[in-house]
């Protein structure tokens, strides 16, 4: 599968454009993994991109909670996913939809994280510079598992800004991880950054297996 020539709203309602993308045949499905810290925008990020009503497993933080979630950083958080997020994205070029699926950030949940990377394409792990240190999990897990990219979320109340290599030496990652800026709030700013992962996902997958790219030639 090649990756497709997106169009500059490609990833808005497919009912916009001029035939039905719904009433198409041989709908593929990418199932990609949206991950990080406690507070970094990952229900953020699924809600803002997601072109169906997103589902969400969001409970009030509550007193017991807090005694084992930190607020340090994110002090003005109220509510944190519990199970997962799921959002999906139709991508009208070539038949393909992106199934993304949130992980709950606290390590007590992370025995979730295992059951939902099963099949699962690729993984964005979201940074927060505020806690930068709580992306080490994600990254952990990741690393040998499945492609991924890190995505600086800039919150409006960040004392410091980093560069992409900034964040690359902070958090040790290997030259072949891409590391961008964005916005979790901002649909362009989501857009490009899962087509980013995309794409280096099959990259990887075309290294791995050269038989891979021959047949798609």
């Amino acid at each position: 599968m090649s990756l497709p020539d997106f169009a500059p709203n490609s990833l808005s309602d497919p009912a916009d454009a001029e035939t039905p993308f719904h009433a198409s045949k041989g709908l593929t499905g990418l199932k990609i993994i949206v991950a990080g810290g406690f507070g970094a925008g990952k229900t953020t990020l699924v809600s803002a991109v997601s072109e169906i009503k997103p589902l969400t497993t969001e409970e009030a933080l509550t007193t017991a909670s807090t005694r084992h979630d930190s607020l340090t950083g994110v002090e003005s958080k109220a509510t944190t996913t519990v199970a997962f997020d799921f959002g999906r994205i139709t991508l009208p070029v070539q038949a393909v939809q992106l199934h993304l699926y949130g992980t709950p950030g606290q390590p007590r949940f992370h025995r979730f994280w295992h059951g939902l990377s099963q099949g699962a394409l690729g993984a964005v792990v979201l940074a927060d510079t505020r806690r930068l240190a709580d992306s080490f999990p994600s990254v952990a897990y990741f690393e040998h598992r499945l492609p991924f990219v890190v995505a600086v979320n800039e919150f409006d109340d960040a004392r410091y800004r980093y560069t992409p290599d900034e964040v690359r030496t902070a958090l040790q990652l290997a030259p072949r991880v891409p590391v961008l800026r964005c916005d979790a709030r901002e649909v362009r700013s989501a857009r490009t950054l899962l087509l980013t992962l995309v794409e280096h996902a099959l990259a990887a997958a075309r290294s791995t297996y050269p038989d891979l790219q021959r047949a798609q030639s």
